[in-house]
């Protein structure tokens, strides 16, 4: 009782995690703990002598391991957001205890033969929409993860989950050993050429913290991005690209191509077992697609509204390279660059020039304004609430009534032990229990730009659209209003998780929206209106390209897992050839997508990358609905809440956007406002 992750309730303003009280040493003690204790939970409904009902196995089996869920939440959060060896060590030693503990459940005849019998019994129970998901879904996660099987089989699909996750974990610490190894030091000013200062600042802040003079660049996208972007020095940003690229396909200890060979074999055996010729099968029989065909058929038809377009963007981006004596033949490290040259020469587009308008304060001030106007809620900062990270912001968010809707906590900056990318997580999730709405503690951790000593953290347009979506995650958390946990909030399928994030999106290039935060830092101007024409204007710049690029990672990932593997050995072989009828571009030795992938072999969207582009048919289609009667407009966001962010996975998606939209989302929304139509 002495560790900090076995309390039931924390003794903490709004018992928010006690991160301070928790050291390394508290961690494998508690994943043993909290494993042994639901355990024997479920060895109580295995073992009651009363008949099976739904209360006292599928709602008891619902209520167990909570205090499991907690200490998992809490150290693969941390491990995401603030790891260290030590930390991995630690996720490689318990990743196979809890493997092997889900496996126990799933794989248990006798509380499987329980289910069976109330899952027989669906129609007559007189059950809500949502306990007939629930025992649906018990039914299923039982039928799917090999309940059915002969002993046999049913001991390899262990062997199987306890191996994955040790390779998916693998699989990260190596993208991120590859991240912090790669630095570029340049001692002369020079060789920066074009680069905005705010790039030069931050880049020479970096070199300091590692007892350096000069300017540090790394692999870290607020790092990355506008040195590919600005940076005059063709020879530099070559040796960037080449560093990103080539992450973790260097044949060394850090390589992933075997771990990618053993993932997606080891998940396509694993399907087959259970009755599906490959992985990307059995996962999207439970996706809005529903199948491979479907996925593909999809796919087909956003190329081909695309790759015309696509061609003629390259095109004209090589005329207009040619024409500044660029290049004769543009590469892939050229591209950042002359896009961003021809975006200004065209559209009078400077991306440096909104920056002063996009202080990371103000963005969040704003888009906490949005969700108020919305949904009407109330963000107050908490300074008084443990943190893991000095870093960290905390906010207590209340609605209209002054009830406690979430606690919220935005991670904002990259740091050495963070993973790069945006990402929305739960520390708790919300449930009902004992007559309690149990509300959940949610976060956003971002690798935005830092401030510097001479200006604050000024956000490119690229990051304002980063911190609204993954502020639509947390909406979909924070205002999840169901009963049970494994049903609640982004608990949702795959290809409908995005809709929340993708749709907040279209506010930011709303003139409405950006005047309740748009405003120069200095002056306290608000954002010219000429500023918003651009960036409305830039939405729909090179977009074939845009969408050609994000079909190709779809395309990659539905490559690694609708096809049968046993014939691939060659990981970088397969990928070329996946990628081909995408190039526009000459291709670059030695780079891989692949290996640094960590979306579908490490983030769970394996036979799910389609998800982003199936989403954003949803909400160019949902956000017609919003100008239609106003951007916020209350009844139509009361209508979004009631229908999709409160409701979480207790109904199939698509019945919920129908009632909220009154018919099935259209996808000349999408090639409309991508300006493919």
């Amino acid at each position: 009782m002495n560790n900090p992750l076995l309390q039931k309730n924390f003794n903490t303003p709004l018992e928010a995690i006690p991160f301070p009280s928790i050291n390394l040493s508290h961690y494998k003690p508690a994943f043993k703990s909290a494993i042994k204790e639901a355990q024997s939970e479920v060895d109580q409904i295995v073992e009651s002598a009363a008949t099976p009902n739904y209360s006292n196995t599928i709602e008891a089996l619902e209520g167990s391991g909570r205090i499991l869920s907690q200490v998992s939440a809490v150290f693969f959060n941390l491990n995401s957001a603030e790891t260290s060896e030590e930390m991995q060590i630690i996720a490689q030693e318990v990743s196979p205890l809890l493997s092997q503990h889900s496996s126990n459940i799933l794989l248990n005849k006798a509380l499987f033969e329980k289910v069976k019998v109330i899952h027989a019994q669906i129609n007559s129970l007189g059950l809500t929409i949502e306990q007939k998901t629930l025992l649906e879904s018990t039914y299923k996660g039982f039928a799917r993860n090999g309940a059915l099987l002969n002993n046999q089989d049913k001991e390899r699909v262990r062997e199987i989950n306890q191996q994955l996750g040790i390779l998916s974990l693998k699989f990260a610490e190596n993208l991120l050993a590859e991240n912090k190894a790669f630095e570029m030091h340049i001692s002369d000013q020079e060789q920066l050429q074009g680069l905005p200062e705010s790039a030069l600042e931050a880049a020479q802040i970096t070199a300091k913290s590692k007892q350096k003079t000069g300017w540090l660049f790394t692999l870290d996208h607020p790092s990355f991005m506008p040195f590919m972007t600005y940076a005059e020095n063709r020879s530099l940003r070559e040796k960037m690209f080449r560093a990103f690229t080539s992450r973790a396909n260097k044949d060394d200890e850090h390589d992933n191509k075997q771990n990618i060979l053993s993932i997606t074999k080891l998940k396509e055996e694993k399907a087959k077992i259970l009755g599906y010729d490959t992985h990307a099968e059995y996962v999207l029989e439970e996706r809005m697609a529903k199948s491979v065909k479907a996925v593909l058929n999809f796919q087909e038809k956003m190329f081909e509204a695309s790759f015309e377009k696509a061609k003629q963007e390259a095109q004209e981006l090589q005329e207009y390279a040619n024409s500044c004596n660029g290049p004769e033949v543009l590469q892939k490290w050229d591209v950042a660059f002359y896009a961003e040259q021809l975006k200004t020469a065209i559209l009078q587009f400077d991306e440096q020039k909104l920056k002063p308008y996009f202080k990371l304060e103000y963005v969040i001030q704003g888009v906490f304004q949005v969700a108020q106007k919305l949904f009407g809620l109330t963000f107050i900062e908490r300074t008084d609430l443990p943190l893991y990270h000095q870093e960290v912001k905390t906010f207590e968010i209340k609605d209209e009534k002054g009830n406690f809707i979430a606690l919220f906590y935005g991670d904002f900056f990259p740091r050495e032990g963070k993973q790069g990318g945006a990402w929305m997580t739960l520390f708790k999730q919300q449930h009902q229990q004992d007559g309690i709405n149990h509300r959940p503690h949610v976060a956003n951790v971002c690798n935005f730009t830092k401030p510097t000593e001479k200006e604050p953290s000024l956000l490119t347009f690229n990051e304002v659209t980063t911190l609204f979506h993954e502020f639509g995650h947390a909406l979909h958390g924070l205002l999840a209003n169901t009963t049970y946990e494994s049903l609640s909030g982004t608990n949702v399928r795959w290809d409908f998780v995005e809709l929340p994030s993708q749709i907040l999106e279209n506010w930011c290039y709303e003139k409405e929206c950006l005047d309740l935060f748009a405003k120069h830092y200095e002056t306290g101007e608000t954002i010219p209106q000429a500023f918003i024409d651009q960036i409305k204007a830039a939405q729909t710049f090179r977009s074939g390209s845009a969408t050609l690029r994000q079909l190709s990672f779809g395309k990659l990932d539905m490559n690694w897992h609708g096809k049968t593997l046993s014939e691939v050995n060659d990981v970088l072989a397969f990928e070329k050839k996946s990628m081909e009828e995408f190039e526009l571009y000459p291709f670059v030795q030695g780079s891989c997508m692949s290996t640094g992938f960590s979306h579908i072999f490490n983030g769970g969207y394996s036979a799910g990358y389609y998800s982003y582009k199936w989403a954003e048919v949803l909400d160019a289609d949902a956000f017609e609905y919003f100008k239609e009667e106003g951007i916020f407009d209350k009844k139509v966001a009361q209508s979004f809440h009631d229908h999709i962010l409160s409701k979480g996975g207790t109904e199939d998606p698509s019945l919920l956007y129908k009632r909220f939209r009154g018919r099935e989302a259209n996808p000349n929304a999408l090639l409309k406002r991508s300006g493919l139509l």
